[in-house]
């Protein structure tokens, strides 16, 4: 028996009725007007006060988002140096954020206007990279010594010449940018919200409390975001393998990674553009790019930092171009002093810096060596590995040497 249209109506709408009386649990964004725990409405007045327009953390400028998940961190090149200082173990990381590019000149360029204006000049001094780093008495890198970080045309390649100091300063003046920014454009919208209010209903209106540059809005309100850093070292590993890319049926992944991509080869394996190289490195002695012509690696020192194809998380250059400073402090036996969660290593504990007798000049290894990956334009391919790692003083800085930032995912792990 065939349904009239108002029968199949009438169907949909007992459909309907039945799904909206099934009782919808509360989440972080969808909180609703009651406490769950007390059963007080929230935002009543002088009560406790919700966000009921949040709808979760908004994404950074230039932060990719990097869901989270386990992975085998830890060399698979072979160890040709033997340092034995990263072998394989399972590890998990939680969801953050991270620069889909190295910092580039022109992003600190930035940042050294802002405080040029506000800070003291012996911060601002502290902060200015060294472009000493290129000069070399037996190569004539003049230009690069003078133009590199101020120079237009490389306004968008990765600064070069800063240490582990001064990119975590750069994090720190970035997040405050950023934060006051957001509560800025909040304050404008509120505003002008209000004014449509008022002379639509044509009465008077208070205008909205007025927010100065330099305040800080409150966690709770939604709109203000963690803090950017530097990636912690398995965060940093974990970003560069891309090993989603790999995935098929629920949990299984074809195949390892050496690289950012697949394969062991460092150019294009297939499509029309087979053949082109992958990221900017040393080819061999003397060697730095190659052949004039479509064997080149479009690049003699450091090139764009949006050059060449993105892994699969959509970060670019997480090999070659430049190295990259990463949080941790390193040590030899950080693979075996270690939490399976989000690992990190912040100071000396469980492996104290006395043991390593830097006073004597028995080692290099103190508790300013702070461990850099990724390879450069300057290194052979066996440091593009993401597995490799090296380290340098804190304070110390080398053409060779950049970095990008990270940010905590706050709630959901997706």
């Amino acid at each position: 028996m065939k349904l009239s249209i108002k029968s199949v109506a009438v169907l949909f709408m007992g459909l309907a009725l039945v799904s909206s009386c099934k009782s919808k649990k509360p989440n972080s964004v969808k909180l609703g007007k009651n406490s769950t725990a007390t059963g007080i409405t929230y935002n009543k007045k002088g009560g406790f006060q919700v966000d009921k327009k949040f709808k979760g953390q908004p994404t950074g400028p230039n932060l990719v988002f990097i869901e989270g998940g386990r992975f085998t961190m830890g060399a698979l090149e072979e160890d040709v140096i033997n340092t034995r200082d990263n072998l394989e173990r399972t590890v998990s990381v939680q969801s953050f954020y991270m620069d889909e590019t190295e910092i580039a000149n022109v992003h600190y360029l930035e940042y050294l206007n802002a405080i040029q204006k506000d800070s003291a000049q012996e911060f601002y001094e502290s902060a200015l990279p060294d472009t000493l780093v290129w000069k070399d008495e037996l190569a004539f890198n003049d230009s690069y010594v003078e133009q590199y970080l101020r120079y237009p045309g490389f306004r968008m390649y990765p600064l070069v010449g800063v240490s582990w100091t001064q990119a975590t300063d750069y994090c720190t003046w970035r997040t405050a940018a950023v934060n006051n920014d957001l509560a800025m454009k909040n304050q404008k919208g509120k505003k002008s919200t209000t004014k449509r209010k008022g002379k639509a209903a044509g009465a008077e209106v208070k205008a909205a409390p007025a927010f100065s540059a330099g305040q800080r809005l409150p966690i709770e309100s939604g709109i203000v975001l963690p803090a950017y850093r530097l990636p912690t070292e398995a965060e940093w590993e974990y970003a560069a393998k891309a090993m989603i890319g790999t995935q098929y049926e629920d949990e299984n992944q074809v195949n390892q990674r050496i690289y950012p991509w697949d394969g062991p080869s460092m150019r294009l394996s297939r499509g029309k553009h087979k053949g082109d190289m992958l990221a900017n490195f040393k080819r061999g002695r003397g060697d730095y790019a190659g052949i004039a012509g479509k064997s080149n690696d479009k690049a003699i020192i450091t090139t764009e930092v949006y050059e060449y194809p993105a892994n699969d998380f959509g970060l670019y250059q997480m090999a070659g171009n430049v190295n990259e400073w990463v949080y941790d402090l390193y040590r030899p036996l950080s693979y075996e002093d270690m939490n399976d969660l989000n690992p990190i290593r912040r100071n000396d504990f469980m492996d104290n810096a006395k043991n390593y007798d830097r006073k004597n000049n028995n080692s290099l290894i103190d508790n300013r060596s702070r461990v850099y990956k990724g390879g450069s334009w300057a290194d052979v391919a066996y440091w593009l590995a993401p597995g490799t790692r090296r380290y340098l003083d804190q304070d110390s800085s080398t053409s060779t040497i950049g970095f990008r930032c990270a940010m905590i995912r706050a709630g959901t792990n997706k």
